[in-house]
């Protein structure tokens, strides 16, 4: 199998997420921020479903490396070490990315409510 790894497009991901490049939201609902769990009109994905995508993809990405894994144990001879570790560490990655952004939510979201009115 041919592994390639593609290069980080912070324009690509910028638009996922509903931004444009300065990081300012799309122009969209009230005060150009899109209602939750709604699509903005101007092309760009709400925060919920950009979130529930990304999960999604760490979630495959750990049942790939698993099937991977226990293919390499069973002796598939289709399956390569250096295929299974990238694909492990690319798991791990991705889940770490995901526990630090539900960090970073709790902790905002921690501090929005100890705000004084």
């Amino acid at each position: 199998m041919d592994l390639k790894l593609k290069p980080f497009d912070f324009a690509q991901a910028v638009a996922r997420a509903g931004l444009r490049p300065d990081g300012t939201p799309l122009a969209g609902g009230v005060g150009g921020v899109a209602a939750p769990g709604k699509t903005e009109a101007a092309g760009g994905v709400s925060f919920q479903n950009a979130m529930s995508q990304a999960l999604k993809q760490v979630s495959e990405m750990q049942n790939e490396a698993s099937t991977l894994q226990k293919e390499f144990q069973l002796g598939n001879s289709s399956v390569s070490l250096e295929e299974t570790m990238v694909a492990a560490e690319k798991a791990r990655l991705g889940f770490t990315a995901a526990v630090s952004v539900r960090n970073r939510l709790v902790q905002a979201y921690s501090d929005i409510m100890n705000m004084q009115v």
